[in-house]
């Protein structure tokens, strides 16, 4: 385990995703970013975040945010704001406010 950005995690191009899922940890609420340009300006604020591994990796339950990138209807990677690939992490800088600020700015909500 080493210290990655997203771009560094993503097994694909971050340049093809073309949605985005956020799905609420505390309500279970999932809203969706297709558009191409919300897609653009939400992976260009976190794709150079440095995810980097806790000391801690003892199980954990619960998270705040889960995010889904897709090319197509092919879900290519799958990720919360402190677990990557069953590795947990702290992000610099902090994923959260990025992403609540979006998902609150999101109007579309699915159940």
């Amino acid at each position: 385990m080493e210290t990655q950005t997203l771009t560094e995690f993503y097994p694909k191009e971050l340049k093809d995703v073309t949605k985005i899922t956020l799905v609420d940890g505390s309500t279970g609420n999932e809203k969706t970013i297709s558009d191409q340009k919300g897609v653009k300006e939400f992976l260009a604020k976190i794709k150079d975040t440095e995810f980097i591994p806790d000391q801690n990796q003892e199980k954990r339950t619960g998270w705040r945010y889960s995010i889904s990138l897709y090319q197509k209807s092919e879900r290519t990677f799958q990720f919360t704001l402190n677990e990557v690939d069953e590795y947990y992490y702290h992000t610099k800088p902090d994923l959260y406010p990025i992403v609540n600020t979006f998902y609150e700015n999101l109007d579309k909500v699915e159940e």
